[in-house]
């Protein structure tokens, strides 16, 4: 089986597995989730999302964000660790939104990754969830869960895996599919401890056929 073939059946496995995928960091607008992205870097989803509404409260709008003092910033977003240089490239990235793009959140990856605090990783997930491009989103559980699989060979580095499963994942696919491998990263093959006998992809999966 071809690498190709194989990334074709995971990711219509794990269409059945998981049929809503959907980024697991919530937010109304696009510049709400350049933000919470920004916070989840070391940081768990699910304490970014007990944090953002209190910033977004004080802070409702790009403008507001942008003129607020760094200091009761970072004071909000404490929780979410390395505090001080997050809420530094919150505040100089919504001074750029409001003063260079209207409030608006730009729509290629060149503009995306000038701003403070975006990597591939955060440029793609705007790329794919706001604006519908095609995009690989490249975290742990993609690295991970790529390199088990076969998807990818002994590879860690984030960009070359991304160019990588961008030669064999059909472009309309990438978004999802990287959605989907945090959610079973999550519930079946967790690190250090997959759940090789209960997982949808132990057939296909280099690492899994051997538990089997």
């Amino acid at each position: 089986m071809t690498k190709k073939q194989r990334a074709l059946v995971v990711i219509e496995r794990l269409k059945e597995e998981y049929p809503d995928a959907a980024c697991t960091l919530d937010y109304r607008d696009a510049w709400q989730l350049l933000v919470s992205v920004r916070l989840a870097a070391q940081c768990t989803d699910a304490r970014v999302d007990l944090t953002t509404p209190l910033l977004y409260e004080r802070f409702p709008t790009v403008a507001a964000l942008a003129e607020a003092p760094v200091e009761e910033i970072e004071e909000i977003v404490h929780p979410c660790g390395f505090y001080r240089a997050k809420a530094r490239d919150i505040s100089a990235c919504m001074k750029i939104l409001h003063t260079q793009y209207n409030d608006r959140v730009p729509d290629t990856m060149e503009a995306l990754l000038a701003l403070p605090g975006v990597g591939r990783k955060s440029a793609n997930l705007i790329l794919g969830d706001v604006y519908g491009q095609p995009a690989i989103v490249v975290d742990t559980h993609c690295i991970r869960l790529t390199n088990l699989i076969g998807l990818v060979d002994d590879e860690k580095d984030p960009v070359k895996v991304e160019m990588a499963l961008r030669k064999i994942i059909p472009p309309e696919e990438g978004n999802n599919l990287c959605h989907r491998f945090v959610l079973h990263g999550r519930a079946v093959c967790v690190a250090r401890r997959p759940n090789c006998t209960g997982c949808c992809l132990k057939d296909v999966c280099k690492f899994g056929s051997k538990q089997i």
